[in-house]
């Protein structure tokens, strides 16, 4: 019933922002040495009050999976939706909606609990089969199949009429005028002649390569872009024990036994059963279906045949059925049996039991490494917190951070340098509790922060021990990439000078023909061009929009590839006929009005989640769902270039 990728409403305006959010790619991705890994909350998606830990993330992609599964009739594996990028559409999607939503409610619009609850009891997938209303049993039976809590599922009913809110108020009434359409249907009918040359680098010449001077002069220019920030190396104190030492930490048979016989009913996994109901209003009706089903008819055909719904549980545990009889009478029959028709609370219920799936009784042996690994976790956060007290006493008395640390064992590490605001030398930002960032910028150089709690039982002391002012990076240390984009931007100047001075011959009164035949060019001639995308596959993007883009007898000279411009002349020009382009006019101003509405919402959706710092970790979504990361998927960012210079 709850699929993480369903319409946020039934509205237009819905339907057309989760396709505009779900083609979001905007992640790139990096690795590290990540010391923080196990510190702390870890969530998928940050965004103000609202987060999304890594357990939610699995059952939402979960669901996104068995939907997949659902409409395509094939097994689709984590690891398949991974290579094909979607893990990240995803992740945007939500990130952005997460930021958006959290916006919203800080914003004031917050739907109230009645409306939520009245939505959800209105809902007739909840709705008793005899009453025909709303049933709480039957409510917690779904979210129990769904695997959904409550608190989920309000909150998802309540993001919903959010939306629908803010949507409502937007696209309610919107209708663009009619010259929007005839506007769209001009340009799309619309034709054109024209003749044309490509200008090549060749023509233009290279350029050799640059001398100290004229680079020294490109790293100047481009500065602001070149610049490195300021960098602040810190020595971290961590008092918790390393993997190492919390495996040597030493656990009593004594204590793994008192952790058993106190975990044992909690651990054992208990007999789960699926069987199929139907809930008569009668015990005439009911025995009426006891008969059909012992006679091997089907549940639904039966339920058809009587107006009844059939309510189905797939391997469920006694615990989890609301009704008392109904829960003892499944629990005591076999597998294939019907039972008598049983006084349920609410009419009378006829049982078809399917399958038996037994409990295990959990042993000693069986629980013993997860028990050892609570106790080890357990005698770890003692031992950190003895370390703190110790270390705080010895600074008291006035040994220094270091010699304090070392005395109670703790550990000191050197963090890699870092900005104010946390991010690494390489872009990326360094995955530490914000509490340690913050005592990063604000010391100065030798300062030391006090014992920090960052929580889950995480503490931390900070020394900075150097700081690296931001400068411009030597031209020895540059010298080869910045070559590089200088011969390029060099490059393109002769190219973009040779086609506007034979663009300027053309304009001058010359002959097309004759000026690209004096470049060593072959002209080109079309007539009725019109815009689409095999087009632009034949011609170029330059050459279309040249064509497109000038009047009647002007001239054009655009780039039509990195290394490649167009020089040409628009000939003729030919409106669309009236008949034609009515229709389609009047066929497009439903998709205009679509259209303004979608770059506005996205535009709300885009500057809400800047606005509370949305952000997400792409390598925790992957751990979460438990795959690695393709090397290249489908549909994802491709690895980023390095930047060019401005000017280029």
């Amino acid at each position: 019933m709850i699929s993480m990728f369903r319409n946020f409403a039934k509205s237009k305006w819905a339907v057309g922002l989760l396709a505009v959010m779900a083609l979001s790619l905007l992640i790139t991705g990096g690795s590290q040495v990540d010391i923080f890994g196990s510190l702390g909350p870890r969530h998928v998606i940050e965004a103000g009050d609202r987060s999304q830990g890594q357990e939610e993330f699995r059952r939402a992609f979960e669901r996104v999976r068995a939907d997949i599964q659902n409409r395509s009739g094939q097994p689709v594996a984590f690891q398949d939706l991974v290579n094909e990028g979607l893990h990240l559409r995803y992740l945007e999607s939500q990130t952005q909606r997460f930021g958006f939503l959290e916006w919203a409610w800080g914003a004031g619009i917050r739907p109230g609990k009645e409306l939520v609850l009245k939505q959800i009891r209105a809902l007739p997938a909840f709705f008793n089969q005899v009453t025909g209303q709303f049933d709480p049993d039957r409510y917690n039976q779904i979210l129990a199949e769904q695997n959904v809590t409550s608190v989920e599922i309000e909150q998802d009913f309540r993001d919903q009429a959010l939306l629908e809110h803010f949507g409502s108020g937007l696209f309610a009434g919107a209708r663009v005028p009619r010259i929007y359409g005839a506007l769209v249907a001009g340009q799309a009918l619309e034709s054109r002649d024209g003749r044309w040359f490509v200008v090549s680098q060749a023509m233009a010449g290279t350029t050799a390569a640059p001398t100290d001077e004229q680079l020294t002069a490109f790293l100047n220019e481009n500065a602001a872009q070149l610049r490195r920030p300021e960098f602040r190396m810190a020595s971290l104190v961590l008092f918790s024990p390393d993997a190492a030492a919390i495996q040597a930490l030493p656990i009593t048979e004594a204590q793994i036994a008192e952790r058993f016989e106190f975990q044992k009913d909690a651990l054992s996994e208990p007999e789960r059963r699926s069987f199929t109901t139907l809930t008569a209003p009668s015990r005439e009706v009911a025995q009426r279906i006891q008969a059909a089903l012992q006679a091997g008819e089907d549940p639904a055909a039966v339920g058809r045949a009587n107006n009844i719904r059939p309510a189905v549980y797939d391997t469920q545990p006694q615990s989890a059925i609301g009704d008392r009889p109904v829960a003892e009478a499944a629990f005591g029959m076999t597998p294939g049996q019907v039972s008598q028709p049983v006084q349920a609370g609410v009419g009378f219920t006829v049982i078809k039991l399917d399958t038996v799936t037994p409990g295990r009784a959990v042993t000693l042996d069986s629980a013993r490494p997860q028990i050892v690994e609570e106790l080890r976790g357990q005698a770890a956060r003692a031992q950190t917190f003895e370390r703190v007290e110790a270390y705080e006493r010895a600074r008291n008395e006035g040994k220094t951070l270091t010699a304090a640390a070392q005395e109670v064992g703790a550990r000191i590490i050197q963090l890699p340098p870092v900005t104010a605001d946390g991010q690494l030398p390489d872009g990326q930002p360094m995955n530490a509790p914000p509490q340690v960032l913050s005592s990063i910028a604000s010391l100065s150089k030798g300062g030391e922060s006090d014992v920090i709690d960052a929580g889950q039982g995480q503490y931390f002391a900070v020394r900075l021990e150097d700081i690296t002012p931001a400068a411009l990076p030597t031209l020895a240390e540059v010298r080869e990439p910045l070559a590089q984009q200088w011969v390029l931007r060099e490059n393109a100047k002769r190219l973009a000078a040779k086609a506007e001075e034979l663009a300027g011959r053309v304009r001058g009164g010359e002959d097309i023909g004759a000026v690209a035949a004096s470049a060593g060019a072959t002209l080109i001639t079309r007539e009725g061009v019109q815009r689409s995308q095999e087009t632009v596959n034949e011609l170029g993007q330059g050459a279309l929009q040249g064509l497109f883009g000038q009047a009647r007898g002007q001239v054009f000279s655009q780039p039509n590839s990195n290394n490649a411009f167009v020089v040409g002349r628009v000939d003729q020009i030919r409106a669309p006929s009236a008949a034609i382009a009515a229709p389609l006019a009047e066929q497009a101003r439903p998709r205009v009005t679509q259209d303004m509405f979608d770059g506005l919402i996205q535009t709300a959706f885009n500057a809400a989640a800047v606005k509370v710092k949305a952000r997400n970790d792409p390598a925790r979504a992957l751990e979460a769902i438990g795959v690695e990361a393709a090397a290249n998927p489908a549909g994802a960012p491709a690895p980023a270039a390095p930047a060019a210079p401005a000017g280029q």
